[in-house]
């Protein structure tokens, strides 16, 4: 019940940030393949403005910052250090609305456990600093307009 209640909290945050109404389209993902996503990582629903996928991550991850791109992470298991806010380091855009970096200055440091939310806003450097052994997590990724 927990799960439900967080995953519609996730999905109410992502219709708000993208300033969307109610879609008359309707999405379902069964069981099956959320599991999947979530074990092995990938995309339960795309559309132009929203993606929502699940992720299973083993390793870090470099300091990056998307310029259009907000993140809502909801960690379904495991645990990861995250660092977000501050000032990207050594950034270079590896492609369009998308840079890069090699470390976060002044940022705040999150230690993401099962259960934990965290919203990203767009333009704010996130990364994954510590993986000890793995997290898995749902991913809403809204991009503005």
């Amino acid at each position: 019940m927990k799960f439900l209640v967080a995953l519609t909290a996730l999905l109410t945050m992502a219709v708000l940030m993208t300033g969307a109404g109610p879609s008359s389209a309707v999405t379902y993902v069964g069981h099956d393949k959320v599991a999947e996503a979530l074990a092995k990582s990938g995309p339960l629903v795309t559309a132009p403005d929203l993606a929502v996928s699940g992720t299973h991550r083993t390793m870090t991850a470099a300091p990056e910052v998307h310029e259009k791109v907000s993140h809502v992470w909801y960690v379904t298991d495991g645990t990861a250090t995250v660092v977000t806010g501050g000032t990207l380091v050594g950034g270079k855009m590896t492609k369009p609305g998308l840079t890069v970096g090699s470390n976060i200055q002044g940022g705040q440091t999150q230690r993401l456990v099962k259960g934990d939310v965290i919203v990203i806003p767009a333009g704010s450097p996130h990364w994954w600093k510590e993986v000890p052994q793995s997290v898995t997590f749902y991913g809403v990724n809204v991009t503005k307009p």
